[in-house]
């Protein structure tokens, strides 16, 4: 074993540790000596949303030591920042395994350096947590959760006291704080009990008072109160406040996945508790068939992704891309705004850089501002705060099943979303048609825009490196053509930097460094490659687009595009 890395080992051995955790070490240098290095070899990394990792010992995983010495240097940091003020945090958790340890845990830390603390009673969504945080004038706050990461994982996401997660420069001065923590000894563990308080009902009631007032057409739900709507929690938290808000908006027909509706950190029914894959939302897509429902809902363990099947233009169930989702969502806010007379001079929507660019077409046609931002919830949230007094937030989303209405909640929601999704549901049944049929006239209208989605896993050590040596290739060595097509403009949002390729012009890239490089054609394809910032991935993101002339040439049309896409994959060599 590497000395850097036994050295890590002989500490945790030797150190303020409990015996279970030392006893595990021993057993893995028996049974698993390259499990240990693996679980030693690096610090798991506080990056600029907090931790995500796999649970075990080591300073590589996540357990109690990792995420009490977070959050005794995010208390560093707070202390520093809000000196001489009263300052509270509060905290939530998932449904996964270990969660409530970990945020009862983070509860503590915060407490005994004096911070006061909302600690919810049980399991809530993240989105919960971020209106929290503004509900009780929070400083910022933590949920114990990795989202839609299989069972393994676990995690920390960190939020300011707008309920966004970590910006410049919090997001950088938490870290540093963080890194400055060498030691178990360095962290509060406990003696603050008093400065918890636990919450619940109360937030519960506010937050879906909330969601109920973003209805647009309360009068539509009110005709299509038996619409037939499927939900599946995936055995998350959703459960928690999905049912209630679909009952507060006036829905009465609501059928939920019996089998998923306990939450459950092994996620029993499912390989990964994602929306985004079809195999966890089969058996909703099951039981919606069964029924002849009219939505299909499913959210992730934290619930705030969301994921739709619809019937298509056949008949047939099918479950709708984020990219669909979003374009739906984003047009209906528009346009029913537009109809009601409220929408305003200044409303703006929000989308990511790999999310569709059809969301631009169609806002450009309804006179609202649409902006792009970097992937994350938490660049829509700084763009609110940034615009807040000048421009009015309406939806903002990305491709990765992820929306957020209305600007009382400032990370991805999808609580709110399945009410908005099944209001819209409501709003074409009641005008004879589909989401689905809904869907074609939007691409008859504004163009067809289809996209796709490849991620490739690259694990442990030498992964992160294959990943690094994937985009640095790219970087220094951009393809010039792509499938036979030119490449005209490469955005490298690392170097802030973006190029024409044909005529060499160059031109700065404002928004803030991230790894993201984006290849534009000359056919209008657009290709971006990004490594994931929770998972050992990276993923490559296809975009093509052209007119459709009518409903009727849909499927020949879709064809024509996915051939598109499969052509550029092959070409790139990414199979």
């Amino acid at each position: 074993m590497d000395a850097a890395i036994q050295s890590k080992v002989n500490t945790w051995l030797n150190g303020s540790y409990d015996q279970s955790t030392k006893d595990e070490i021993l057993r893995l240098q028996k049974e698993s000596p390259d499990e240990l290095v693996e679980s030693f070899y690096q610090n798991l990394e506080f990056g600029t949303g907090g931790l995500r990792g796999i649970m075990g010992v080591g300073t590589n995983r996540i357990n109690r030591y990792t995420v009490g010495m977070c959050t005794q240097g995010f208390a560093n940091y707070l202390k520093k920042n809000f000196d001489g003020t009263e300052i509270k945090m509060a905290v939530a958790h998932d449904s996964r395994n270990n969660s409530r340890f970990f945020a009862e845990t983070t509860a503590n830390v915060f407490a005994a350096n004096g911070i006061k603390v909302y600690l919810f009673e049980s399991l809530r969504p993240t989105p919960e947590l971020s209106f929290a945080i503004r509900h009780f004038g929070c400083n910022g706050g933590v949920v114990c959760t990795a989202s839609h990461n299989p069972k393994e994982y676990n995690g920390y996401k960190a939020y300011w006291n707008d309920g966004g997660q970590l910006v410049p420069p919090h997001d950088r001065n938490v870290i540093r704080e963080v890194e400055a923590i060498t030691s178990v000894d360095d962290v509060k563990w406990s003696g603050g009990e008093a400065n918890i308080t636990l919450i619940g009902a109360d937030v519960d009631s506010a937050y879906t008072l909330m969601v109920k007032e973003l209805s647009v057409y309360p009068d539509v739900i009110a005709q299509q109160h038996d619409l037939k709507i499927v939900y599946t929690p995936i055995h998350g938290t959703g459960i928690k406040l999905v049912p209630g808000v679909l009952a507060a908006f006036g829905f009465d027909n609501v059928s939920i996945v019996e089998a998923q509706s306990t939450p459950d950190g092994n996620f029993p029914t499912v390989v990964y508790p994602n929306p985004e894959e079809s195999e966890a939302m089969s058996m909703g897509l099951k039981m919606a068939k069964e029924m002849d429902a009219d939505i299909l809902c499913g959210t992730d363990p934290d619930a705030d992704r969301v994921g739709i099947g619809v019937k298509n233009h056949k008949g047939e169930w099918v479950l709708m891309n984020g990219n669909q989702t979003a374009a739906l969502a984003f047009s209906y806010m528009m346009e029913a705004r537009k109809a009601k007379g409220i929408a305003g001079a200044n409303d703006m929507v929000v989308k990511t850089i790999v999310t569709t660019d059809m969301i631009h077409n169609v806002a450009k046609a309804n006179n609202v501002a649409c902006y792009d931002v970097l992937t994350g919830f938490k660049w829509i949230a700084e763009l609110i705060k940034e615009k807040e007094g000048v421009e009015n937030y309406v939806i903002g989303g990305e491709e990765s099943f992820g929306m957020m209405i209305g600007d009382k909640v400032r990370d991805k929601d999808a609580v709110s979303a399945v009410a908005l999704l099944c209001e819209m549901a409501a709003y074409e049944k009641s005008h004879g048609r589909s989401l689905f049929s809904k869907l074609i006239d939007l691409y008859v209208q504004y163009d067809f825009y289809l996209e796709h989605l490849i991620s490739i896993t690259k694990k442990g050590m030498r992964g992160q490196e294959e990943i690094a040596e994937m985009m640095q290739g790219y970087r220094n060595n951009p393809p010039t053509t792509i499938n036979g097509v030119r490449v005209v403009h490469l955005l490298d949002y690392q170097l802030q930097v973006g190029k024409n390729l044909v005529v060499n012009e160059i031109w700065d890239i404002t928004l803030p460094k991230s790894n993201v490089l984006q290849f534009l054609l000359e056919d209008g394809t657009k290709i971006s490659a990004r490594p994931s910032g929770t998972e050992p991935k990276i993923k490559f993101y296809f975009s093509v687009n052209t007119k459709l002339a009518n409903k009727d040439a849909y499927d020949e049309t879709h064809a024509m595009l996915m051939s598109r896409i499969k052509a550029v994959i092959d070409d790139m060599k990414l199979k």
